[in-house]
């Protein structure tokens, strides 16, 4: 199963670096490239990689997935980056965050009869976004720098911030008579402290005298500091997700020149650990489990994407000096991307009772999100094509109050 797996991924990702410029420039995608793969490799359509939700190698990538790209979205947002462009991002995550949370909760509780844990755990699941699928907006200039700095911090953060949520939820969900929340303080805990400690200790031994990164090796101080976390997490039992963030946000922190050593690697890196699980989700998905869900759940589903975020963000900005346009291009991107499906994957590997409803209603929601708003980010990009949207006649009148005043200036 493993060879299987393997060989398909390398065979996906070729094609997906042969038809990455292509990508670039059209609604095709290549996250839905491998989500796509992965459901007509898997039991739905050839069964080429037929995988279990309880098979080992779901779980460990999974987790190292996670841990990857926490590592390096940590890393995007330093102290330094978050003070100089807080403002606007501190708004979709101090209250558009929690706010989609709660109405995607209301949602599978009412529209579906999921238990209040179970909701609750839904809505934390969803409620990050991530900019894979909002690429040609994020990477548009003609779209306003603000909004694109606006969903860079707010998708690079909130991953991090929403997953104390899903693991509270998850522990209570397990089994109230198994919580304790002593216990899940010092997980939580014993995570932040490693990824603060090991990065920062790593960068002063580097700044003393006695020691020198050569060029050569630069890229890989952040990767040994990254490995030294992870081994450090799982033989303290603290919580390895949370010490890859606040691993990555130490470094932005305190090592601007490992930061900018490690980007372009680190990138790379955790981009294949994220197509990987990408293929992987996509071979969990069946057609029996996209219909078991029954019209609620896709009507759920189109909720959590059209009510939820766009609801959450109205209110979040009420007040604020974005324009109609961008508040609609924030509302509409909130696209459900890796994190929700690894989150998904943990669930689903966890055996709480819900498990498998849990499960699958973040699938559908996912593959509808995928589809969505990875066909659609070109298209909103080209709203903010301002010579070509603009009627004819917009400014004649600045233009002519700016010639009458030349004219009596001279």
């Amino acid at each position: 199963m493993t060879g299987a797996l393997l060989l398909a991924f390398a065979g996906v990702l070729l094609l997906a670096v042969l038809l990455s410029s292509l990508a670039n420039r059209t609604i095709l995608s290549t996250a839905a490239l491998f989500l796509v793969a992965g459901f007509v490799l898997g039991d739905g359509a050839l069964g080429v990689v037929s995988l279990a939700p309880d098979d080992e190698i779901v779980g460990t990538l999974a987790e190292l997935a996670l841990f990857a790209v926490l590592f390096t979205d940590g890393m995007r947002v330093g102290w330094k980056d978050l003070r100089t462009a807080w403002r606007l991002p501190g708004r979709a995550l101090g209250w558009g965050l929690p706010l989609t949370l709660v109405i995607t909760a209301l949602g599978a509780h009412y529209l579906i009869g999921l238990g209040w844990i179970e909701s609750l755990l839904i809505g934390a699941i969803l409620a990050p976004t991530d900019p894979v699928f909002a690429a040609a907006l994020v990477g548009n200039e003609k779209v306003p720098p603000r909004l694109r700095q606006l969903l860079n911090v707010e998708s690079g953060v909130n991953d991090g911030l929403a997953l104390p949520f899903v693991m509270l939820f998850l522990a209570i969900a397990a089994g109230s008579k198994n919580l304790h929340l002593g216990e899940l303080g010092l997980e939580l805990g014993v995570g932040v402290l490693i990824g603060i400690a090991v990065p920062w200790l790593a960068i002063k031994l580097e700044r003393t005298r006695w020691f020198s990164a050569s060029t050569a090796y630069e890229p890989l101080n952040a990767l040994a500091i990254g490995l030294l976390v992870l081994a450090l997490g799982k033989a303290t039992h603290g919580n390895l997700f949370l010490a890859a963030f606040s691993a990555g946000i130490t470094v932005a922190t305190f090592g601007d020149q490992q930061r900018e050593s490690f980007e372009h690697f680190g990138e790379l890196i955790a981009e294949l650990f994220k197509l990987a699980a990408l293929l992987v989700f996509g071979a969990l998905i069946t057609l029996p489990l996209l219909g078991s869900v029954g019209w609620t759940g896709w009507l759920f589903a189109i909720l959590a994407l059209m009510l939820a975020r766009p609801l959450a963000i109205w209110i979040s900005f009420l007040g604020s000096r974005l324009t109609v346009r961008e508040q609609a291009a924030v509302a509409w991107f909130g696209p459900k991307g890796f994190a929700s499906v690894v989150y998904a994957l943990i669930v689903l590997a966890s055996g709480i009772a819900a498990s498998q409803e849990v499960f699958q209603l973040v699938a559908v929601t996912i593959v509808a999100s995928i589809l969505l708003h990875s066909s659609t980010d070109i298209i909103v990009a080209r709203w903010f094509d301002d010579e070509r949207d603009l009627p004819a006649w917009h400014g004649v009148a600045r233009r002519l109050r700016d010639r009458v005043r030349g004219e009596h200036d001279e």
